[in-house]
């Protein structure tokens, strides 16, 4: 086999190993995400334990909810930067 050869970060091994439960679907995760992003802006108790560990999981649903984040900050003149903080938390 030939070809580029990538190690595996730390980050990557750590997404890998994560424990799947509460379990949650992409489909469910975007019916939520609007609400979740509002209360990561607002300071707010997430309570959203099942969409936070699918977004730590997903790589395509979390770059979707900072995507979403950014947008909302900016459209409401918000600082993004303590909700991209509380995104990132384990």
């Amino acid at each position: 086999m030939t070809g580029q050869h990538r190690d595996l970060t730390p980050e990557a091994a750590a997404r890998l190993t994560l424990d799947p439960g509460p379990w949650l679907s992409c489909d469910d995760c975007f019916e939520q995400m609007d609400e979740f992003v509002d209360r990561l802006l607002t300071d707010g108790p997430t309570g959203m334990p099942a969409l936070h560990a699918h977004l730590a999981g997903c790589g395509a649903c979390g770059e979707e909810a900072r995507s979403l984040l950014l947008l909302v900050a900016a459209d409401e003149g918000i600082d993004p930067a303590p909700g991209l903080r509380r995104l990132a938390e384990d």
